[in-house]
């Protein structure tokens, strides 16, 4: 089927049904140009939870459809690849929870929203990369905090709050590339851009690179943000670089570089116009949590939806 009779059939399939199509900054630009909301983690997260309608075809992966589906759980929550996964997520298990807070009964389990619905059942409050220094200056001092699954989002937040945080050896393996010295050829190469930089980058807890001038540690709204308040015409953007196809539709008349424009998150991109159409035609491939990890899992986003 060409390309505007996909289109067009999935905009007809949407009014029909009373759907609405969420998509993150990662995913291919077809895709986000479809979307009624495009959004990182905790925006979409916030989408989900106070949508009207009755389906949502979420286009991410399987952790964020996971997300909606404890959110709001009287919605059809749709994955248009059930196959699209997350290094973060698939690194960690509700038994290796269970085991830390064996040994901490005491402890704080802060788990980043990349996580699946069972290690979230075990957890008492989720982060996402926007709100992660707010929660965890929540945590009362003296509290030890076990923060998974990404080691480098985890690293940096230890630095900026001073807390006691036992770090997960998870990371994403698009922003685990971004090392400190292929940041700063890049950034030698753009002397005159501003640096933006996502915190799971594994430079971003690195000093050369936090405390470098004129960069910035910050989530991908954060980031869109940024450059909306900055002076800056030219920005060298450290993250999936699907994201600039957002940045240049709302900013036109700046420039931004990829530091990588070939480090694609391969999961994200698996989700394609085809496979939009053929789940919400048939209505297939629907991500249910099951009801007793649905409970214990929806405290610790509500508390993560509440700092915010």
């Amino acid at each position: 089927m060409e390309r505007e009779k996909i289109i067009s059939e999935i905009t007809r399939l949407k009014k029909e049904k009373d759907v609405i199509i969420l998509a993150h900054f990662y995913t291919d630009p077809e895709v986000q140009d479809l979307a009624d909301y495009i959004g990182d983690s905790l925006g979409l997260s916030q989408m989900a939870a106070n949508t009207s309608a009755k389906i949502i075809l979420f286009c991410g992966v399987k952790f964020m459809a996971e997300t909606a589906s404890i959110i709001a759980p009287g919605k059809k929550v749709l994955l248009p690849d059930p196959t699209s996964g997350c290094s973060l997520a698939e690194s960690i298990k509700g038994s290796d929870v269970i085991a830390w807070k064996k040994k901490n009964p005491k402890g704080v389990v802060v788990s980043y929203v990349n996580t699946t619905a069972e290690v979230k059942a075990y957890t008492d409050i989720c982060c996402t990369s926007a709100n992660a220094i707010d929660v965890i200056n929540s945590i009362p001092d003296g509290k030890k905090i076990f923060f998974i699954p990404d080691k480098n989002l985890a690293s940096y937040v230890k630095i900026k709050t001073g807390k006691d945080i036992e770090i997960w050896n998870g990371d994403c393996c698009v922003h685990e590339y971004y090392d400190t010295k292929m940041v700063l050829d890049e950034v030698n190469k753009n002397p005159d851009a501003e640096l933006l930089i996502h915190p799971e980058s594994n430079c971003s807890h690195d000093p050369l690179i936090y405390k470098k001038p004129n960069s910035y540690i910050l989530s991908t709204t954060g980031m869109i943000k940024r450059v909306g308040v900055s002076s800056a015409k030219r920005f060298l953007v450290v993250t999936e670089p699907g994201v600039i196809h957002r940045m240049k539709k709302l900013y036109p008349d700046k420039e931004f570089i990829p530091c990588d424009e070939y480090n694609e998150c391969i999961q994200m991109r698996k989700i394609t116009l085809e496979k939009m159409l053929i789940s919400l035609r048939d209505e297939i491939h629907e991500v249910k949590v099951p009801e007793d990890i649905r409970l214990r899992a929806y405290p610790s986003i509500e508390k993560m939806l509440t700092l915010h």
